[in-house]
C-alpha cells in the first residue's frame, strides 16, 4: 500500500472547499482505530494481564512495544506513556487495542483481565514534589510591627478546559519508516520532540501536521504528547495508519485540568494601614505526574502581589503529588488561583481594619518604576489609574457599592485589578524556547509565513498575517499562513503564555521589515529572525529574582450580581472590563478574546464545579459539568486602552490570558457583598453560599 498517496493536503483542501478539516474528518486507506484500556484504581500494582485470543488484524500495544523510553519528557521524566508495573490514578493508560472495527475493539477491551494489588492512595497534600521560594526586601523587619497581623487561607478547585473538539490524532508511517502525526494540538514541536524521544528516532524521521483545532485553552499543550507517543508506538509496531479520537466522557475523565490550590496569606500592617510585608504559601495539586506544575507554581507565586506594590515579601510554594488525574496547563497558568486569593485578601484586610477597601487598594496600586514582586522593575507606563476611573464611571461602581453595602436586596458589585506577564516566565524565551520565524517570498512575489503558531480559535492566523501585510505594505491576498507542518516550518515556540502576538508577532514584524528593506521583485527571498531577549532583562531562576517577564498587560473587571435568598443561585447582571494590551492588532479579535475570557473567568468563580471521589472525577460530561452558555453572559462592555510596548509588533502585548485572570475575584467580591459574608473558596456554589449565610461566625 502506498500510504503517502492517501495523505490529505489539509490546507489546500480547506481552501478549495471553504471548510475546516479537523483530525476526525481525515481518513486514509487501510486506517485502523485505537482505544485505551485504563486503570480502574487510583493506586495499585499490576500483577498480571491476561489477553483474550486476538482476531486477525487486531493488536495490543503496551510498554513492551516501546523502542526507547517509556515517558513523555515535559520537564521531568515521570509521566509514563503506558503504565509500567504500577498505576497511580484512575484512567492511567495501561495499553491500547488497535483494529478495524471500534465495536470489536470495545469487546476485546472488556475481555482483557487485569489482576491488581490495590495500594493505599494519597489524596491529601502530604508529598511535596517541588518546592520554590523567593524573597523581596526584609521580611523579618516588616513583621516586627505590633499593630496588626492578618492571616487568611483561600482555596480553588479544578477547572475543565471544555474545548469543543476532544483530543485526537491520526498517525501513519511512510515507506522509509518516517512517522507522521496529524493532531488536535497547540504545540507542534512539543509533540515532535516527545515522539522522537519515545521512539528513539532522529528529528527528521518524525513529522507533525496541525489541522484545524477546535479549542484548547492550554488543555492541548502537554497532554497531546501522551496520545501521540502511544499512537506512534502502535504505528511503529503495526505499520498501518491508526486514528484515536477520545469520546467526550473519556476526555473529561483523564485529561489535564486546572490545578486545585490552597493559598495561605499573611500580612503585617502598620498603624497607617499600610502593608509592610506579605507572606504567602501556595499549594498546588499536580495529580499523579509533575508535568508542567513547576512552571504553573512559579507563575502563581510571581502573581502574589498582582497589581499592587508591597515592599517586603516571602513567597513560597509546593507542588503536591496525589493519586488523581494529572493537572496541567490552563489559560492563566497559576495566576487565576493567586489573583483570586490576593484580591479577596486585600478586601478582607480592609474590612478587618474597618476602612474603605477601594481607598486601601488604591494606596497600594503599582506605579511605573516600582519593583515587581520578584524585584524586577515596572519599566513601562502603568495607566491603571485612568483605567480604574473609566471602569468605575461606566459601571457607577461607587454609588452601587454604597447602596448595596448595607441593604437587604441580595445584590452586590465587585471589582478586581490585575496584571499578567506576557511570554514565558524568566529566562524561558531566551534559554529554553529559542524562538525563530521564517518568511519566504517566491518568484511571483507571494509571501509565506512559516511558524509553529497554532490557530485554535483565538484568531492568530488573522493577527500574524495582518502584521506581515502591514509591515510589507502589500495586499492581504499576497500573504499565506498555512497550518504548521514540522517538515517545513521553523520552531517559533508553543502557542501558550500570551506570547504569540507579542513574541512571534514581534519576530515576524522584524523579519518582514528586513524583507521589505531588501525586496527584489520576481526573486526568491528568505528571511529568518531569531528571538533575542531585551538586554535589560535579568533573571535568576534559582532565586526567582529579577524581571520575570519583559512586559505586563493590565486589566480591571467589575461584575454586578444578584443572589437568590431562596435557592442561593447567582445571576450575573452586568460586566464592565478595561484592558491595557499595548496595541490591539485586530480589535474585533481582541474583543472576542475579552468576551470569552471574562465568561470563563467568572464561571471559574461561581459555576464550574469539578470534584473527585477517591480519585474518580465525578463530573464526566457537559451535563454534569456545567459551563456557561450565551444565556449566562450578562450585558457586557469592554474598553481597550493603548499603551504600546516598545518590543511588541506595533506595540502589542499579550491578550488571551489577561481577560480570564480577574473574573473569579470580581464575581466572588460581588457575591460576598450580596450575601454579607466573606468568601474564601471558589467556585462559590449555592451549597457554599447557603452554608455561609446560615453560619453566624463568618
Amino acid at each position: 500500500m502506498n500510504i503517502s498517496k492517501s495523505v490529505p493536503k489539509v490546507d489546500h483542501e480547506e481552501k478549495a472547499s471553504g471548510k475546516s478539516l479537523f483530525v476526525s474528518d481525515i481518513k486514509m486507506d487501510g486506517m485502523l482505530y485505537a482505544k485505551t484500556l485504563r486503570s480502574i484504581h487510583p493506586r495499585a500494582q499490576i500483577l498480571n494481564i491476561t489477553l483474550p485470543e486476538l482476531p486477525a488484524g487486531y493488536f495490543v500495544v503496551d510498554k513492551n512495544d516501546i523502542p526507547n523510553v517509556n515517558y513523555i519528557k515535559i520537564i521531568y521524566e515521570d509521566w509514563k506513556v503506558f503504565a509500567d508495573h504500577e498505576v497511580n490514578y484512575i484512567g492511567e493508560p495501561i495499553l491500547i487495542v488497535v483494529g478495524k472495527n471500534r465495536e470489536r475493539i470495545d469487546k476485546i477491551i472488556k475481555e482483557i483481565k487485569i489482576e491488581y494489588k490495590v495500594l493505599k492512595p494519597i489524596f491529601e497534600y502530604k508529598k511535596s514534589l517541588i518546592h520554590k521560594e523567593y524573597k523581596k526586601g526584609n521580611i523579618k523587619e516588616a513583621f516586627k510591627t505590633k499593630y496588626q497581623r492578618i492571616i487568611h487561607e483561600y482555596s480553588t478547585g479544578y477547572q475543565e478546559q471544555a474545548y469543543i473538539e476532544p483530543q485526537g490524532f491520526l498517525c501513519y508511517p511512510d515507506e522509509n519508516g518516517k512517522i507522521t502525526l496529524i493532531g488536535s494540538i497547540q504545540c507542534p514541536y512539543y509533540v515532535h520532540k516527545a515522539v522522537a524521544l519515545t521512539l528513539g528516532l532522529s528529528d527528521d524521521m518524525v513529522r507533525v501536521i496541525q489541522p484545524s483545532v477546535g479549542g484548547a485553552f492550554g488543555g492541548k499543550e502537554e497532554y497531546p504528547s501522551l496520545l501521540a507517543c502511544q499512537l506512534a508506538v502502535a504505528v511503529k509496531k503495526i505499520g498501518y495508519p491508526i486514528k484515536m479520537i477520545l469520546e467526550r466522557e473519556e476526555d473529561m475523565l483523564v485529561t489535564t485540568k486546572r490545578h486545585p490550590s490552597t493559598i495561605k496569606l499573611e500580612a503585617s500592617i502598620d498603624d497607617h494601614h499600610h502593608i509592610l510585608g506579605l507572606k504567602a504559601h501556595v499549594s498546588l495539586d499536580s495529580g499523579a505526574a509533575i508535568g508542567l506544575s513547576p512552571v504553573v507554581l512559579s507563575r502563581a507565586m510571581i502573581a502574589a502581589t498582582s497589581a499592587y506594590t508591597i515592599d517586603h515579601l516571602f513567597i513560597s510554594g509546593d507542588v503536591y503529588y496525589t493519586n488523581t488525574v494529572p493537572t496541567g496547563a490552563f489559560r492563566g497558568f497559576g495566576a487565576p488561583q493567586m489573583i483570586f486569593a490576593i484580591e479577596m485578601f486585600m478586601n478582607h484586610i480592609a474590612k478587618k481594619l474597618e476602612i474603605d477597601p477601594f481607598a486601601f487598594r488604591m494606596k497600594h496600586l503599582a506605579k511605573q518604576n516600582d519593583f515587581t514582586s520578584t524585584s524586577g522593575i515596572f519599566r513601562d507606563p502603568i495607566i491603571m489609574n485612568e483605567m480604574i476611573e473609566r471602569a468605575t464611571k461606566e459601571s457607577n461602581y461607587h454609588l452601587k457599592f454604597s447602596e448595596y453595602q448595607n441593604s437587604n436586596v441580595y445584590k452586590g458589585i465587585g471589582m478586581s485589578w490585575f496584571l499578567h506577564g506576557c511570554g514565558f516566565t524568566g529566562s524561558g524565551e531566551s534559554k529554553h524556547i529559542h524562538a525563530k520565524v521564517k518568511i519566504i517570498k517566491d518568484q511571483k512575489n507571494h509571501v509565506s509565513i512559516l511558524v509553529a503558531a497554532v490557530d485554535m480559535g483565538q484568531g492568530i492566523k488573522t493577527t500574524l498575517k495582518k502584521i506581515v501585510v502591514e509591515t510589507l505594505g502589500i495586499s492581504y491576498n499576497q500573504v499565506s499562513f498555512n497550518n504548521p507542518d514540522t517538515d517545513f516550518i521553523v520552531d517559533s515556540g508553543p502557542t501558550v503564555a500570551s506570547r504569540t502576538t507579542m513574541i512571534v508577532g514581534g519576530l515576524l514584524a522584524r523579519a518582514a521589515k528586513r524583507l521589505k528593506d531588501t525586496w527584489k521583485d520576481n526573486e526568491e527571498m528568505e528571511v529568518v529572525e531569531n528571538y533575542v531577549q531585551p538586554s535589560y532583562i535579568k533573571w535568576d531562576e534559582e532565586k526567582m529574582t529579577g524581571d520575570a517577564y519583559p512586559a505586563y498587560s493590565w486589566g480591571v473587571n467589575i461584575v454586578e450580581v444578584e443572589v437568590s435568598p431562596i435557592t442561593y443561585q447567582v445571576k450575573p447582571l452586568h460586566i464592565w472590563s478595561v484592558y491595557d494590551v499595548g496595541k490591539a492588532i485586530d480589535e474585533r479579535i481582541v474583543l472576542g478574546q475579552a468576551d470569552g475570557g471574562i465568561l470563563q473567568g467568572i464561571a471559574y468563580g461561581y459555576m464550574e464545579i469539578m470534584t473527585h471521589d477517591q480519585g474518580r472525577i465525578k463530573q464526566k460530561n457537559l451535563t454534569d459539568y456545567i459551563i456557561p452558555t450565551a444565556q449566562d453572559m450578562p450585558k457586557s462592555k469592554t474598553f481597550l486602552y493603548e499603551n504600546p510596548y516598545a518590543f511588541g509588533p506595533y506595540g502589542a502585548k499579550g491578550v488571551g490570558e489577561l481577560t480570564l485572570v480577574g473574573g473569579a475575584p470580581a464575581i466572588a467580591l460581588a457575591i460576598e457583598q450580596a450575601i454579607g459574608k466573606k468568601i474564601f473558596k471558589i467556585p462559590a456554589t449555592p451549597e457554599y453560599l447557603m452554608e455561609l449565610i446560615n453560619n453566624d461566625s463568618n
